[in-house]
């Protein structure tokens, strides 16, 4: 499918100079934003014509209503033969206005096929009988209308829209199943293939999640072999499904480097090259994407922080919007919007997509003055192809990116992290003093939970509302930008929020379960409960690390003898050195809490042999259990205890050493305590 007549913006775009002083055409049940009507230049080696007849030459007859076809196919027949001549400067006047107008009486049904064809698929059994009520009706209505030779455009709006309320309502009546997340991990699609979504969003569009993000050639790099940073491209903008938040199926690449980009130039700011843009593939940068429906025009619009690699002197970043016909339909250029209303500056930085209970889409982000603000724009209800004036509702004078909107208890929360670049971070919050998602906000604090590992290294992604038949629950989508700043394996890491009774506080975990019907967690039995125990979360190299506490012995002179070096055990990004240049005594602790059961520690160890003694100690009340690594190896090795009783409660994990002789040291990874 062609990208100029999946939207209003892209056709208005060349429909613009079809006539002198004609109005440009609309396409959909909503009207286009203002501002977006433009002629543009002739493209090389053709005029609008020759560029309006290319643009429409794959477009087929089945994603039409017969009646509409009818009316264009001629037309744009007849205007091939007319170029294929030397028509005059009238001609071509008069053929473009006629194809023009063809093209605009084009009603598409293509997204109703697909939406009826996945709909159909669902059984009364598998639903309870008052949620399935509404489905029969809406697919039959929608069956009719596709066999209708000459439906109206609201017609088919209206039917879409039916359909994914419908749809929507669903409550299954099968047993409730959990599904396992594990993080620290590259995850697979139900066929068994890497999953490559980064810096994107999950959306739930009828009973459907769909989650969208990018494929960056780094990441297929750091796939392969997970051992330094990777430089990135664009690879494609991914669309993954799901019922369960578990099991993803891949759906297609929705948008490529080919995907063509069509921009007015009105567009350019301060000499900018916008209008020089051809396709995805002239992009610096793509990412930080999120989806939202439109019920006025049925359509699904996907806004992305855009880079503009053919322009030089620094105006290059816009908000791109692309958009589809059914949740994953090709999607195609639809508008740009460098500037925003409300900010001083150009672009966004960091932005995300959040849509609200009532269907209404917003963008968050910071702006591009040091980042040291927060703002939220309203998306424009007609299309959601442009974005409304910003309303700041955070300030930091050090700057925050990363931001991400979800919404709990009636209250909006915006997450953000420090300017780390790819790297992780500890994650700070806003709130909503009101249920206004413009109105006044809280001042900043840590998320807790988040400093003990800086978001089980991350950096903040989106967040996930998961509303249940017995609880709603919000997840953390941390993006662990592995091509980029290679933070440890998988580039996604999802983390459940618990409601304290006194606030949200993150729950880091490698290993959990998740029921999407019942809103249901629980934390999985093969869950890691030591945090940064791969000695990641710093991003450089420290002498304190994060969720751990140093303890030097004040009998035995010593030196500071923590660090974190690189590379790590399995060529990871860093490990944890114990040693120094004079005698020393020492230990690095950390208490996590445990539920009873029997243990298995284990972690990777090399070290000279020198040391007086090197171990894990593990300490809850009456119950003591030690791990000796002073065994000499040079190279790593793995060294475990099983089947340690530990009760409920705090544990405290203690790495000691002890040296009488200076220049001596072990280097330990992959720390691990599992329940067994």
């Amino acid at each position: 499918m062609n990208a100029l007549w999946n939207n209003a913006v892209s056709r208005r775009t060349l429909l613009a100079g079809a006539a002198t002083g004609a109005a440009a055409l609309t396409l959909g049940a909503g009207t286009a934003a203002a501002g977006t009507t433009s002629a543009v230049a002739a493209p090389a080696g053709g005029d609008d014509l020759e560029r309006l007849h290319s643009s429409l030459a794959d477009e087929v007859a089945k994603d039409y209503t017969p009646a509409s076809w009818r009316a264009f196919a001629p037309v744009h027949a007849a205007t091939g033969k007319l170029l294929a001549g030397s028509p005059t400067a009238q001609q071509r006047q008069e053929a473009q206005t006629a194809l023009a107008a063809a093209a605009d009486g084009l009603v598409m049904t293509r997204g109703l096929r697909h939406l009826v064809a996945d709909y159909r698929t669902r059984k009364y059994p598998d639903y309870t009988r008052r949620s399935w009520h509404d489905l029969p009706a809406a697919l039959g209505a929608a069956q009719s209308l596709l066999k209708r030779d000459a439906a109206s455009r609201t017609d088919v709006v209206d039917a879409k829209n039916a359909l994914q309320k419908a749809a929507a309502a669903l409550s299954p009546t099968a047993a409730h199943a959990f599904g396992d997340i594990r993080n620290d991990s590259f995850w697979h699609d139900t066929d068994g293939n890497p999953i490559y979504s980064q810096g994107g969003g999950v959306f739930r569009f009828g009973d459907t999640y769909y989650w969208y993000g990018v494929r960056y050639t780094g990441a297929e790099q750091y796939y392969k072999s997970p051992t330094k940073t990777y430089d990135s491209k664009l690879v494609a903008i991914t669309c993954y499904s799901s019922r369960d938040l578990t099991n993803w199926m891949f759906e297609k690449n929705i948008a490529t480097t080919s995907t063509r980009l069509w921009v007015p130039p009105e567009k350019e700011v301060n000499d900018s090259t916008f209008a020089q843009m051809t396709s995805l593939a002239d992009t610096s940068w793509l990412g930080r994407l999120g989806v939202v429906h439109n019920p006025n025009t049925g359509k699904y619009v996907l806004l992305a922080q855009m880079g503009n690699a053919l322009d030089t002197d620094g105006n290059n970043g816009a908000v791109l919007f692309l958009q589809g016909d059914h949740p994953a339909d090709d999607f195609t250029y639809a508008n740009i919007q460098p500037q925003i209303a409300g900010v001083p500056t150009q672009s966004t930085k960091d932005q995300t997509v959040f849509g609200d209970d009532d269907g209404t889409g917003y963008l968050v982000f910071s702006g591009g003055d040091g980042r040291v603000y927060s703002y939220v724009s309203k998306l424009a209800d007609a299309d959601s192809l442009t974005i409304e004036p910003a309303v700041r509702i955070g300030y930091v004078a050090k700057g925050r990116e990363g931001n991400a909107m979800f919404k709990y208890d009636g209250h909006y929360y915006v997450a953000t992290s420090d300017l780390h670049g790819w790297n992780s971070s500890q994650s700070y919050v806003i709130k909503s003093k009101t249920g206004d998602i413009q109105g006044e906000y809280t001042a900043e604090y840590v998320l807790p939970g988040t400093e003990k590992d800086y978001s089980h290294v991350t950096q903040t992604g989106f967040f996930i509302t998961v509303k249940g038949q017995q609880q709603d629950t919000v997840i953390f989508a941390g993006d662990r930008w592995a091509d980029f700043a290679w933070n440890g394996l998988g580039y996604n890491q999802w983390m459940p929020l618990s409601d304290t009774g006194e606030g949200l506080a993150f729950e880091s975990l490698s290993h959990w379960e998740l029921n999407a019907v019942t809103g249901a967690w629980k934390t999985g039995r093969d869950n890691n409960y030591l945090l940064n125990s791969e000695f990641a979360a710093d991003r450089v190299t420290v002498t304190e690390l994060t969720g751990w506490t140093a303890h030097i012995d004040t009998d035995v002179a010593t030196t500071p003898f923590v660090t974190n070096t690189s590379p790590g055990a399995d060529s990871t990004r860093f490990a944890l050195k114990l040693g120094a240049a004079a005698p020393f005594s020492g230990s690095l602790t950390q208490e996590v809490t445990v539920p009873a059961g029997r243990y298995r520690i284990s972690a990777k160890a090399k070290t000279a042999g020198g040391l007086d003694h090197a171990r894990i100690r593990l300490t809850s009340g009456t119950h003591e259990h030690v791990l000796d690594l002073n065994k000499p190896a040079t190279d790593w090795h793995t060294l475990t205890r099983e089947g340690l009783t530990l009760p409920a409660g705090p544990v405290t994990v203690s790495i000691e050493a002890r040296s009488s002789e200076g220049n001596q040291w072990i280097t330990l990874d992959a720390l691990a305590l599992t329940r067994r």
